[in-house]
């Protein structure tokens, strides 16, 4: 071998040695870019669970909250109640509950509570909007609170259910529209809500207040 072969042999072993070196630290590199980006995204990952863990705490935060304030109107409600009572000389047993989205206060128990409530409900409709004007005054909210006495709401509620009902099967048979009385929006709702039960009829309300009603399709 010549020196000039020799040369040349050991510089493209050199060469050959950079470039091993040069690929092994590319692979070095792209490794360590990876376990990197892994451990980013594992990162990201367990925010994004902690984020989703936080939220549904949140929810039930809410929910707990609403709660806590619905029990707080009703609270606020029962004692003004009481003491209405004492100053109108009525006897009757105060129950607090939640429905839904609204406190609910009921009184029974007592001797003439019906004298509470009037002829269609117009004494309970005046007793109910106090009572909220009470509760808004305690809490600075505005309540939708619900006031029952001697049953008269529950009552009423069973009745239009299954008014609702009937209304619905007639028309179902006949074919025809039919339309009721003049309601409130809380009788109302409860007649949608019957009708709604009933495959083959829709409903839909009319009119203006106080005359707005409920009227009965087939579907």
């Amino acid at each position: 071998m010549t020196a000039e072969t020799a040369t040349q042999t050991g510089t493209e072993t050199e060469a050959q040695d950079d470039a091993k070196a040069t690929t092994e630290d590319q692979t070095e590199s792209t490794a360590e870019s990876t376990g990197a980006d892994t451990a980013a995204d594992t990162d990201v990952t367990d925010e994004s669970a902690e984020d989703f863990d936080d939220d549904e705490d949140d929810d039930e935060d809410d929910d707990e909250d609403d709660e806590d304030r619905l029990v707080e109107e009703g609270e606020i409600a029962g004692d003004y109640l009481e003491q209405l009572l004492d100053v109108l000389d009525f006897d009757g047993d105060i129950d607090l509950d939640v429905d839904g989205d609204r406190a609910v206060v009921s009184i029974d128990g007592g001797d003439d509570l019906t004298k509470l409530v009037g002829r269609k409900g117009e004494v309970l409709d005046a007793l109910q909007e106090l009572t909220r004007l009470a509760v808004q005054q305690a809490t600075g909210e505005r309540s939708r609170l619900m006031l029952d006495i001697a049953r008269w709401r529950a009552d009423r509620r069973d009745r239009l259910g299954r008014l609702g009902r009937e209304v619905a099967e007639r028309v179902l048979k006949s074919g025809e529209r039919e339309a009721l009385d003049p309601m409130t929006p809380f009788e109302r709702k409860i007649v949608h809500d019957a009708v709604a039960a009933v495959d083959g009829v829709v409903s839909e309300s009319e009119g203006a207040e106080p005359k707005r009603r409920v009227v009965v399709l087939p579907e």
